[in-house]
């Protein structure tokens, strides 16, 4: 597991083997089974996940206890209730396995140790920081401004492998639409 951390990382910032296994030590890897929480609504959070390999849903339930999914997570990408990591709060959000899925984990004290004793590995989680923060911008904007077949054309664009393992019934209530709707426009 610990060599998809270091390739990803190795996409932004050269590593030295002393590097790799200082990163290395700060995190935990964890597996989990299709259909279970990493985390639960309501549960104190204090890790940042990495996902090796496997597929989750980040989501939101309401009070009327309907779930909205606020995104997808597969290889590669990092994923955590933020609000809740950072400030060391309960979440508000839940992360759900759709695959059988294994994890590395960092916790919020060792994260910034790792930042305080390695400065490059800040600017490694800084541009993942701006990619993120580009990526909701995006979603965003295309909720506000576009059509759900011009939405789901964007999502098959921009994640075409996510498309092809995600549920359509996931991927609907991912855009906010029945699922009926989503098949007439993926038709």
């Amino acid at each position: 597991m610990f060599d998809a951390l270091r390739n990803h990382i190795e996409k932004i910032i050269p590593l030295t083997e002393e590097e790799v296994e200082l990163i290395a030590s700060f995190f935990t890897a964890r597996s989990y089974k299709k259909g279970q929480f990493v985390f639960q609504e309501g549960e104190p959070l204090t890790k940042h996940y990495f996902i090796c390999k496997g597929l989750l849903k980040l989501v939101y339930t309401d009070t009327d206890a309907r779930e909205h999914i606020i995104g997808f997570a597969m290889e590669d990408w990092w994923e955590s209730d933020f609000e809740a990591f950072y400030t060391q709060q309960h979440t508000t959000l839940s992360l759900i396995c759709l695959e059988d899925t294994d994890l590395l984990y960092i916790t919020l004290e060792g994260y910034k140790t790792l930042c305080r004793t390695l400065p490059k590995i800040e600017h490694f989680f800084l541009e993942k920081a701006y990619f993120g923060f580009i990526a909701a911008q995006k979603r965003i904007l295309s909720t506000l401004t576009s059509n759900t077949s011009e939405r789901y054309r964007q999502l098959l664009e921009r994640y075409p492998t996510l498309v092809q393992r995600v549920p359509k019934a996931q991927l609907a209530a991912y855009l906010g639409v029945s699922r009926e709707t989503l098949s007439r426009i993926s038709l």
